[in-house]
């Protein structure tokens, strides 16, 4: 049912705040096997490439090739049902990965979360553009994006400690089960909202994903913006996918030690980068657009230095500041980039664009990033042992260096692409 007042009073507010929180779960259930992998390869006797498999290509192959046709699905169908029940799914391949006796067991549940959460964000950020005009899409889109480190903050809190105090298997039943009742509040509290209430432009048929495809294919600032996003969560997700790791191996600390330095480095830090990059480029990008690239290209230089900090200090404090610090700016980009995405294209495409988006930036991030820094973590361990995780994590910060690089072409092409486009 779809209704055209949903976008009036406190509604979208609530909408917004309940779809962050199914977006906190998704990254909670992303995310746990993170905080718990040096447990699981000690019962399993996996390898770092393995880990890398399992957390991150694996998972990405699946999660980004159902995200476009489940995109398409929302672009034509009611998306609050598929959130409903795309949380529904992952939250319980969730719980049932504390059932596995091996790796090809849990890579198979891993599978699962991937399929489940590949309908979490496309019809979320469809709903959200709808319910939002094009001059707050930054902040409310950087909001959601928030919930990120919101889920890897508690992830990294209740992962740890339950696996120190009770083990991996009941950490993956604890995270799991409530996001069965999150998917209820989503099917039974909020409304499906009218698709381009806030858009000057007719709404239209839906559209297909080869002309989709070709419209994006020809804004370029679309093409810098995407491979851009794709290269700053490579290092993002390479490096925070075995964070715990090398805490562990490097500093010697325990599971629930590291969550907490986790959960209050990078989460907070993230959490509130996100939020404050879309924030700011709602407010500075009025009159000049180019600003949304051009935060997301500052945020990816300012982010090296204080990863470097993060994996060569030998000072607690400093670790803990250099990981938040990279978290914070390293995120800047996701929330500009995403309200650009949505307002470059039509009402009809958004759900799909946002799939193609993710679809890349997940392909070369979450696919790219663990199993590159794993291998190479692997291949260095006969000449650097415990301390070779360093070393791999070093190569994957600079990544960060070509991203700055997507968006500042991007920058060049974005005003250009808007008007085009009668945005």
């Amino acid at each position: 049912m779809t209704n055209p007042t949903a976008s009036s009073g406190r509604w979208p507010h609530y909408t917004l705040v309940l779809l962050s929180i199914v977006y906190v779960f998704n990254f909670i259930d992303r995310q746990i096997l993170v905080i718990l992998q040096e447990s699981i390869k000690a019962d399993m006797g996996l390898s770092d490439s393995q880990l890398g498999l399992m957390t991150g290509f694996t998972f990405a192959i699946f999660y980004v090739s159902a995200g476009i046709p489940i995109a398409r699905w929302a672009d034509r169908s009611n998306r609050r049902n598929i959130v409903s029940w795309a949380i529904a799914i992952w939250s319980g391949m969730t719980a049932l990965s504390g059932l596995a006796q091996n790796f090809w067991q849990m890579l198979l549940a891993r599978i699962g979360v991937g399929i489940g959460e590949a309908g979490g964000s496309p019809p979320a950020h469809s709903m959200i553009s709808d319910i939002y005009p094009a001059h707050q899409r930054g902040t409310a889109l950087a909001f959601y994006s928030a919930a990120i480190y919101v889920g890897i903050m508690v992830g990294y809190l209740v992962g740890g400690w339950v696996d120190q105090h009770y083990g991996w298997r009941i950490a993956f039943f604890v995270v799991g089960i409530p996001g069965l009742l999150v998917a209820l509040l989503v099917r039974f509290s909020i409304t499906e909202p009218a698709r381009g209430q806030h858009d000057s432009a007719p709404v239209g048929e839906s559209t297909s994903l080869r002309e989709t495809l070709n419209t994006l294919k020809s804004m370029r600032s679309f093409v810098f913006l995407a491979v851009g996003s794709g290269l700053a969560s490579f290092s993002s997700y390479g490096s925070g996918n075995f964070m715990p790791s090398f805490l562990f191996r490097s500093h010697g600390m325990e599971p629930a030690d590291i969550g907490i330095l986790l959960a209050f480095g990078a989460g907070i830090g993230g959490g509130i980068g996100a939020f404050f990059a879309g924030w700011f480029a709602d407010r500075i990008g009025k009159e000049n657009k180019r600003w949304y690239a051009w935060i997301a290209c500052v945020g990816q230089i300012l982010a090296i230095p204080l990863g470097l900090l993060a994996l060569y200090s030998e000072n607690m404090i400093l670790i803990a500041l250099g990981i938040g610090g990279t978290t914070f700016f390293g995120i800047w980009y996701l929330g500009p980039v995403l309200a650009m995405a949505q307002t470059l294209v039509k009402p009809n495409m958004r759900a799909m664009t946002s799939a193609i988006l993710f679809f890349i930036l997940n392909l070369i991030g979450l696919g790219g990033g663990p199993l590159i820094a794993g291998i190479m973590s692997d291949l260095l361990a006969s000449s650097y042992g415990t301390e070779s995780l360093r070393y791999s994590l070093t190569v994957m910060a600079f990544s960060s260096l070509a991203a700055a690089a997507c968006f500042w072409m991007a920058s060049k092409y974005l005003v250009e692409d808007l008007k085009r486009q009668g945005s």
